[in-house]
């Protein structure tokens, strides 16, 4: 085989034909054409809101031309398109029947005959709180901040003055802090004394009795479930204790005014409080014996005196029971410990100390404080000596001024 014959290209000895699209020419034609890649087209519209422009050169004349014909004829139909759908509405207003005189249009179901709703421009823009937010509020924010207790009360007051002025609506506050007193931890002596300064200065009287005639029908209430719920569950105990220790808060600052001189606890609650000391200590668990030990820590001292004054001996015959329930019953090792605790500080007058002399017969010989603020002297050896000596005293103040004289 001869070797200038065989061609090792491939495709060696095919031809290629010219394309038969318009948009490509073949390597044979003349110079022009083969610079072209695709055939002259009709050029692009100009803008609908512009005029066509015109170039100096021919080429581009002619074909500015056909554009700004189809875009004359583009903004001369979208006119006759607007002048047509002007003169549709203009047709569409002269046929209609509707009238602006026409009566008010009232859908099916309505009735005609409601009132406007009247809007008052001068209230505020949110809707006003009802009692119970407005009761939570206020002890929400007595709980977190009581050292305010003194500075906001009067406020408090003065709103619920405004608020509080049906019987529901006292009763409904009776209620609302009694439980928030019982419920939320550590209220009980704010709630005490929020009560106190109610059932003096809440103006409003309802025909079932003041505020703290219906704030005891409410504790009284709770009281006369003491027996049921003593042994019961530790949810309801718990809740029970609370009531107790707001009820030995509410005994020491409830006041009520007297005529004749300062004013006096209720002592309808010294008798319940009393009972409630019993009933806790007949059922001798854990919760209900520290419950009575708290109680007796908060109130002990009162209770002792109030019963010593009347002639009872009730603080002996508790202290008594706590001494058979220490013998007797089965309770922790902690709880044992607080209950001898609080019989120890009952044996010490509940840790009150007897009042000192008075100053004006106090004396070296019955007050061993008499000399307490003097000043102490030393003398030359560094023995301390002061006006308690008055041998020593004086002797040395008589040989100091000796030796000053003979200088």
């Amino acid at each position: 085989m001869n070797g200038n014959n065989f061609d090792r290209a491939p495709g060696a000895g095919r031809t290629r034909n010219a394309p038969s699209d318009l948009g490509f020419v073949s390597n044979t034609g003349d110079e022009d054409t083969a610079n072209k890649m695709f055939s002259p087209r009709e050029p692009l519209r100009q803008p609908r809101t512009t005029p066509p422009l015109v170039e100096n050169n021919g080429a581009s004349a002619s074909s500015s031309s056909a554009g700004a014909d189809y875009s004359q004829q583009s903004v001369s139909f979208n006119y006759a398109s607007l002048s047509g759908g002007r003169n549709s509405a203009d047709f569409l207003v002269k046929s209609s029947t509707l009238s602006a005189n026409a009566p008010e249009f009232v859908p099916f179901g309505s009735s005609s005959n409601e009132e406007p709703a009247y809007y008052d421009d001068s209230e505020s823009y949110y809707p006003d709180f009802s009692l119970a937010d407005m009761v939570t509020e206020f002890l929400g924010h007595l709980s977190s901040s009581p050292g305010s207790f003194e500075v906001d009360v009067e406020h408090i007051a003065s709103i619920l003055n405004s608020c509080v002025v049906t019987e529901e609506l006292l009763k409904e506050l009776v209620e609302l802090i009694f439980t928030q007193s019982t419920s939320i931890p550590n209220f009980s002596y704010t709630g005490a004394r929020l009560c106190n300064y109610l059932s003096h200065h809440l103006a409003y009287t309802s025909p079932s009795g003041s505020f703290r005639q219906l704030l005891l029908q409410r504790c009284h209430t709770e009281y006369g479930k003491r027996d049921a719920v003593v042994g019961g569950e530790p949810d309801i105990q718990k809740k029970f204790h609370s009531f107790v220790l707001f009820l030995g808060e509410l005994y020491l600052h409830l006041e009520i005014k007297s005529s004749k001189g300062p004013p006096n606890r209720a002592d309808v609650l010294l008798t319940a409080l009393k009972d409630l000391l019993d009933s806790l200590l007949s059922v001798s668990v854990d919760a209900n014996l520290i419950c009575a030990v708290k109680l007796l820590k908060l109130t002990g001292s009162v209770l002792d005196d109030a019963w010593k004054k009347g002639g009872k001996p009730y603080m002996d015959k508790l202290i008594q029971r706590i001494e058979t329930v220490l013998l007797d019953a089965t309770c922790s090792r902690d709880v044992r410990q607080m209950l001898l605790k609080l019989v120890e500080l009952r044996s010490s007058d509940w840790g009150r100390v007897c009042a000192a002399a008075a100053a004006s017969n106090a004396t070296p010989d019955n007050d061993p404080n008499y000399f307490m603020n003097e000043p102490t002297f030393y003398t030359e050896d560094g023995t301390p000596f002061t006006a308690a000596d008055p041998g020593e005293f004086m002797y040395k103040c008589l040989n100091y001024t000796q030796k000053v004289q003979k200088k």
